[in-house]
């Protein structure tokens, strides 16, 4: 499940698990490896139901489902790799040059985003053929 690429990468997190529960810690610069300018979360998405089909130009983010799981397809113009979310000690870095689409989301996901920049909608590429094209000049 590893998804082998420099564009995406497995971050992890240090949970601190006692007899009262689980703290999961994430720190900018730390855990993420980018200062957090922009934090926003998925939740009560209907089943079937697809979010994102888009990629950034110079966006970096971390997404961690925090409750439930999520399946997320990883696309760099040569082909996909999809990925389960499900744990909330895990997540994934997405870098730029990356399409990607997040499905099959379970009843009680939540879906926890971490960005680098606040949002600007000049930074997306909402069009296939054009992220191909895109990514052919990168």
């Amino acid at each position: 499940m590893d998804p082998k690429s420099p564009r995406v990468s497995y971050v992890e997190f240090s949970p601190f698990t006692d007899s009262r529960g689980q703290l999961v810690s994430i720190e900018e610069n730390v855990s993420v490896p980018f200062p957090i300018a922009r934090i926003y979360y998925l939740c009560g998405t209907p089943g079937g139901s697809r979010r994102g089909d888009h990629a950034h130009k110079t966006l970096r983010q971390v997404a961690v489902a925090v409750a439930g799981s999520c399946e997320t397809t990883l696309d760099e113009g040569a082909g996909e790799v999809t990925v389960t979310l499900n744990g909330r000690d895990r997540g994934i870095l997405i870098e730029p040059g990356v399409w990607h689409t997040m499905h099959t989301f379970s009843e009680d996901c939540v879906l926890l985003v971490l960005a680098d920049q606040p949002y600007e909608e000049e930074d997306y590429i909402r069009d296939y053929d054009e992220f191909l094209r895109w990514i052919q000049r990168a």
